[in-house]
């Protein structure tokens, strides 16, 4: 039997052959980093959970994102952790809040040459730790967080947010926002919308790095059922149709078919999230020396790349890029 004409080991004996053909790129500008800062502490808090990441001080955030964006990563997300919380999340519109005062700091430091991103959520700010005020019965209403949802757009943008962040899976949220935004001149913030988030199990460290866990019931009654792909692409649809200038599939890697399909069916700009549960888990692993950290996370954040999402955010894109520059 005759050897075959076509080996495809050809085009991968060198570095340099592979890197011919390589059919995915990666680099930092793919990257979105995830910051968080708290109000009342006197320097950074380790999070146990997150190896690496920390709730920051504002000095330490301005410290951070300038270490990260040294890197070459051009975007970041900023999550505020006030001290005083209440039903409504009225710190999370207050202009002197925390979240807001996170998103000046990135603002001055990083000047327009950098994406500042926030985090258009209640979860942070209640006291109930759900991401919207309740109704009598104790549910999430709706449209009553929506109006929370255009005052939170408007603090933000006033703060230096180029594009605003809605977490919270509420019915109409990116129209509300849009809306609210156009009408109080601020048409040129963009939204990143969460479009497809998922009820995941992966988010139990973010809980704990923002201090957000609900403190009753859960958020299945307005995050994604996880078996449901069909639905994704509905929510994003309709996100898009609402006047999102991104949309988002999170978590990342339970959901690498709806991002591939996202990115068939739309062909519209599109972010993953890393979240998490992810990072602690490759965190975990490599701690204990059952894997390489550095080939784990680009392999990672290659599968979300090759699945078709254009950013990445994640909490390992200072380490990536170090990694990506060969450092």
């Amino acid at each position: 039997m005759s050897f075959p004409q076509h080996r495809p080991r050809r085009l991968r004996r060198t570095p340099a052959l592979r890197a011919l053909i390589r059919e995915t790129d990666l680099s930092p500008r793919h990257l979105i980093a995830p910051l968080f800062v708290k109000e009342g502490i006197a320097e950074a808090v380790p999070i146990a959970s997150m190896p690496g990441q920390a709730q920051h001080t504002l000095e330490s955030l301005r410290k951070e994102a300038q270490e990260i964006a040294s890197r070459g990563v051009n975007a970041f997300m900023v999550f505020g952790i006030p001290e005083r919380k209440d039903a409504e999340g009225s710190e999370a519109w207050n202009p002197e809040s925390i979240g807001q005062r996170g998103i000046q700091v990135l603002r001055e430091e990083l000047g327009d040459d950098h994406v500042v991103i926030s985090d258009l959520c209640l979860d942070e700010y209640t006291d109930h730790g759900h991401c919207g005020v309740l109704s009598a019965d104790g549910e999430v209403d709706n449209d009553r967080t929506l109006d929370r949802y255009r005052r939170i757009a408007l603090a933000q943008a006033v703060a230096g947010a180029d594009l605003v962040g809605p977490s919270g899976m509420m019915d109409g949220q990116v129209a509300a926002i849009r809306d609210a935004l156009d009408a109080n001149g601020h048409e040129r913030v963009g939204i990143l919308a969460y479009a497809a988030k998922f009820a995941s199990a992966f988010y139990g460290p973010f809980r704990e790095a923002a201090e957000c866990a609900p403190s009753f019931g859960d958020r299945t009654g307005y995050q994604m059922d996880p078996p449901n792909a069909d639905e994704a692409i509905r929510e994003i649809r309709a996100d898009i149709d609402e006047g999102a200038d991104i949309v988002m599939v999170k978590p990342a890697l339970p959901y690498l078919d709806v991002i591939r399909r996202s990115k068939d069916e739309t062909r519209f700009p599109l972010a993953a999230y890393n979240v998490s549960g992810e990072y602690a888990m490759v965190k975990a692993a490599s701690g204990n020396g059952w894997i390489d950290e550095r080939k784990a996370v680009l392999e990672v954040l290659t599968s979300i790349r090759r699945a078709g999402a254009d950013l990445i955010l994640t909490y390992h894109a200072k380490d990536a890029a170090d990694w990506l520059a060969g450092s």
